[in-house]
């Protein structure tokens, strides 16, 4: 049984934009857990003409597609606000800069502080006079001076908002977590105006209270979660302000805004490259830690292509731009960490059922406890006499009736599932910005569950294991010859031809530091070979048949070709004049860190099988190599599939495949996990779940690694999220648990999730782990 398409394909639509429609991003402060996402969706698709709606509850933010001929962004506002939140900021969707990401995040943060400051001053007046008030000197009209100073706090700027969300979300048949805050905070302010007429205990002091710490927590978790999405931030801010450019042969500055395709850009040594492009003129070695987190600079030269955001360390450049804004590689980056940060693991699914349950059962307990201790008070009473021996705030002497307030308002505070959810998203946000940083970009949340338990990687050979590109291996000279004049006749002749393996003879010619005459006469026979003079002397390459066809004898060379063949190489004859004059050997070398990788693998118990459509003797060749025994040879691009679906029955559908060009598509999406190398193919990497920016198959071992590190944490997470819940709702419905230090444990409980979220960046992903 193969993943479903629905996920892959519902991203791929989220980024279509499409003539028919349009997609914008609001920045939803407020919405901070999958209940509150799912208030804010549901009033968005209730709209005519919306198409889809993505929420990131990680980043507060909102991706709507929406057809511009029914609807409009106003009316997308609108409809957040009716599911009671505010929208801080709302674009059509582009590529996101630092500026703006950083402006939303501050003004978020400053409204947050200034909400807690009103909140805070009143309150703390209020904590510095009810001391004195009830231990030691009466204050005169305290219950007024108290009211007065809670109001703002309870009603405007700090609980207005809160309220407001509270009650909308009630009209929309639903009820958040503001709900629980509002009946934590108004009731007890109300009740406490009873005080006025008719003496009692007020509890306006514990409205303020309740109502400040949910301020405090807000803005906590508001500058906890800003460090735990720096990932996206530091991608954003890494790349170029402006490029130099070459207009009417002149250099000129322009923002890396008004680049265009086909633009010549200069870059400098220090400098960083402006956007994606291929060096048409000067050599260097850069800097593409970025981008695949190796900090060895790779070596540039004419015709190779660069990534936008890397740094030049040595010689000038010219380069030509090849994609622009949201095309260039770092803007795919931030995209595919951007969605995996919105997405969900399945696990959550069952949490999110929870949570839809949660909040209106929390109000009944609440309820219920009021209700019991007004009628069941007397023998409930033992417990708080019990309680009052360890726990200074139980005061047993209290009427049933304040001891049932003080439970139904302790349930409300203590159960707000805040922590429920920052459970998935922190681990998922921390996770995936973490995979970008090294190279390991992971798209959905359904990845990073499912990888975990992958029982078979599945690796395509070209491209994955090897290099995908044939080098000089092997010169072998006849007797009367030497190597050096053996391959720089080929390489002479090959220089002509433009198949890949006479380029790679050129090539590792020219390495060699061995001259490459200029050939005359160049001729190509299909299928065949080469011929041309070089030095006045006649040249051909080419196969058995074509120098056998010449008259040329190539007994003497037999044995040699074939032991070459053997190995999986592909060998070509070479003859001088009319003579054989030896061999040369090109083959697609095997990467240098595949082996290791490889043998990670098998050490870590999962099965690793190489699939490609070569020989079988070329097949094992390459297998031997690398350490691999289960070998799918001479598989067609269609058979592929069937290949996965084959594996799938055989290891539970538990099987991932890392491939690099079109032909794996297929097989990618097939797979429970596609992984992708980076260098390949655009259609592999949109395909795939996992892309592996630099090509490296330890990227893999670090990808599951990461896997299994983030998945641990959401487990955590979710775990003492719901114990917490679970273990304090009874002790607050029992009268042991104060209002005030339940809303204490409720922020610290958030705060306690994203700490261990956090905590996934000490993660050791590498071999050497």
């Amino acid at each position: 049984m193969s993943k479903p398409d629905s996920t892959a394909a519902a991203s791929s639509g989220d980024r279509e934009q499409t003539a028919a429609n349009r997609t914008a991003r609001l920045v939803v402060p407020g919405m901070g857990s999958d209940h509150c996402a799912g208030l804010v969706s549901t009033s968005l698709k209730r709209l005519d003409g919306v198409a889809d709606v993505g929420t990131n509850i990680a980043n507060h933010r909102v991706t709507v597609r929406f057809d511009p001929a029914r609807t409009d962004t106003s009316s997308l506002r609108a409809a957040v606000e009716r599911a009671g939140y505010e929208v801080a900021a709302l674009d059509e969707a582009k590529p996101a800069s630092a500026a703006d990401e950083g402006a939303v995040e501050d003004r978020y943060l400053a409204q947050a502080s200034k909400r807690l400051w009103i909140a805070a001053v009143p309150t703390s007046v209020i904590m510095l006079i009810m001391a004195p008030h009830m231990f030691w000197q009466p204050i005169p009209f305290y219950l007024a001076i108290v009211a007065v100073l809670a109001f703002p706090v309870v009603f405007l700027y700090g609980g207005f908002a809160t309220h407001r969300s509270a009650w909308l979300s009630l009209t929309n048949r639903t009820a958040n977590m503001d709900v629980l805050i509002s009946m934590g905070s108004l009731p007890p302010y109300l009740i406490g105006l009873v005080g006025f007429f008719y003496p009692m205990t007020s509890f306006i002091e514990m409205a303020a209270t309740i109502m400040t710490f949910h301020m405090l927590g807000r803005y906590l978790e508001t500058r906890a979660k800003g460090r735990a999405s720096q990932a996206i931030k530091r991608l954003i801010t890494m790349g170029a302000k402006t490029a130099t450019v070459l207009r009417d042969e002149a250099e000129i500055e322009v923002p890396v805004a008004k680049l265009q395709t086909g633009d010549i850009m200069v870059v400098r040594p220090g400098a960083k490259v402006p956007t994606d492009g291929e060096i048409v003129e000067g050599a260097s070695h850069l800097d593409e830690s970025i981008a695949t987190g190796e900090s060895v600079p790779v070596e540039k030269g004419p015709g190779d292509p660069v990534i936008g955001a890397t740094i030049n360390k040595e010689g000038m450049l010219k380069i030509r731009a090849t994609k622009i804004g949201a095309d260039t590689f770092l803007s795919q980056v931030i995209r595919l960490v951007e969605e995996a940060q919105g997405s969900k693991v399945p696990i959550q699914e069952f949490a999110d059922r929870l949570t839809a349950r949660f909040v209106p059962a929390v109000i009944l307990i609440s309820l219920g406890s009021l209700a019991m201790w007004l009628f069941f008070s007397e023998s409930l009473r033992p417990i708080l006499f019990w309680g009052a021996a360890f726990l200074p705030w139980v005061n047993p002497e209290l009427s049933p009736l304040m001891v049932g307030i003080l439970s139904a308002v302790a349930v409300l505070v203590i159960a707000c599932p805040c922590a429920l959810g920052l459970a998935t998203p922190t681990a998922i946000m921390v996770g995936s910005g973490l995979g970008a940083e090294r190279g390991v970009l992971i798209r959905s949340g359904e990845a990073i569950q499912t990888l975990k338990d992958i029982r078979a990687v599945v690796l395509d050979k070209t491209g994955t294991i090897t290099r995908g590109q044939p080098a000089l291996t092997d010169v072998v000279a006849a007797d009367g010859f030497v190597e050096d004049e053996v391959l720089s006749a080929a390489g002479s002749v090959e220089a002509g031809s433009e198949h890949p393996l006479g380029q790679a003879m050129v090539t590792g010619a020219r390495d060699r530091g061995i001259d490459v005459p200029k050939v005359e006469g160049f001729t190509a026979h299909v299928a065949r070979g080469v011929e041309g003079r070089v030095g006045g002397r006649h040249v051909r390459v080419g196969n058995r048949r074509y120098l056998g066809e010449a008259g040329i004898d190539i007994a003497a060379l037999e044995t040699q070709l074939a032991e070459l063949e053997t190995t999986g190489k592909s060998a070509v004859l070479v003859a001088i004049g009319d003579r054989a004059a030896g061999i040369v050997a090109v083959a697609d070398t095997v990467k240098e860190d595949s082996a290791a990788a490889i043998s990670t693998l098998l050490q870590m118990g999962i099965h690793v099988v190489m699939i490609t459509g070569d020989n079988e003797r070329t097949a094992r060749y390459v297998a031997r190599q690398v350490g691999i025994e289960e070998v799918m040879a001479a598989v067609l691009p269609e058979g592929k599939v069937d290949a996965i679906r084959a594996l799938q029955e055989k290891y539970g559908d538990k099987v991932a495949m890392v491939g690099d060009g079109i032909n794996d598509a297929p097989a990618l999406k097939q797979a429970n996990v596609g992984i992708a190398i980076g260098a390949g193919a655009d259609v592999a990497i949109e395909a795939a779940d996992v892309t592996l920016v630099g090509g490296e198959l330890t990227k893999v071992v670090e990808a599951i690694r990461l896997s299994k590190a983030t998945f641990r944490k959401i487990v955590e997470n979710l775990f003492w999220a719901w114990f917490y819940n679970v273990a304090a709702i009874p002790i607050a419905a029992l009268g042991l648990l104060h209002p005030m230090i339940g809303v204490v444990a409720m922020t610290a409980s958030s705060l306690s999730v994203i700490g261990n979220s956090l905590l996934l960046k000490r993660a050791k992903l590498g071999l050497d782990k």
